[in-house]
């Protein structure tokens, strides 16, 4: 599959117009107007949600722009097929991790996100693998938990385990 900068180019508008989006929805929680005291909290993040959203329209405007101005640059290949499959490799195991996290906690999607990135993709065995992630994710706690006191998101594991 060969992927085309104009693809990249609107892919790339639509996920900062959703990234725009969601912090403009969010600070709405927060206010958005002027109070006696000043600025509500969402009122900066507000507006800078609304200029991400108009930049992503203005970035694939001028991308439909230049393809219909014949510019050939829009039409290149972005990324050639082994290209995709290395990004891939990556990309999906982290939109899982993130997935798994919101579920499982910090310290279990990281155990788990290292032990496939390095057995996968990094070649090493699988019991080294587990070792990686476990030793990490135990760092982790260390360092936020311990040394910082900056509690992660914990889930249901580390509920058990009376990590809290």
């Amino acid at each position: 599959m060969h992927i085309k900068r104009l693809h990249v180019e609107i892919v790339t508008a639509i996920t900062l117009a959703a990234v725009g989006a969601l912090g403009a929805t969010g600070a709405l929680e927060l206010g958005v107007s002027w109070s006696e005291s000043g600025p509500m909290p969402g009122y900066f993040p507000f507006y800078v949600g609304i200029i991400l959203i108009v930049a992503a329209f203005a970035s694939a405007a001028q991308a439909i722009f230049r393809l219909r101005m014949g510019s050939e640059e829009m039409r290149e290949t972005f990324l050639e097929p082994e290209q995709t499959r290395r990004v891939l490799s990556f990309l999906l195991p982290m939109i899982v991790f993130v997935i798994v996290t919101v579920f499982l906690g910090t310290y279990i999607g990281t155990a788990l996100y290292l032990f496939y990135v390095a057995w996968r993709n990094g070649g090493y065995k699988p019991w080294i693998a587990i070792l990686i992630g476990i030793v990490f994710s135990i760092a982790l706690y260390f360092v936020f938990e311990k040394a910082f006191q900056v509690p992660l998101h914990k889930g249901p594991i580390e509920e058990m385990l009376g990590i809290y």
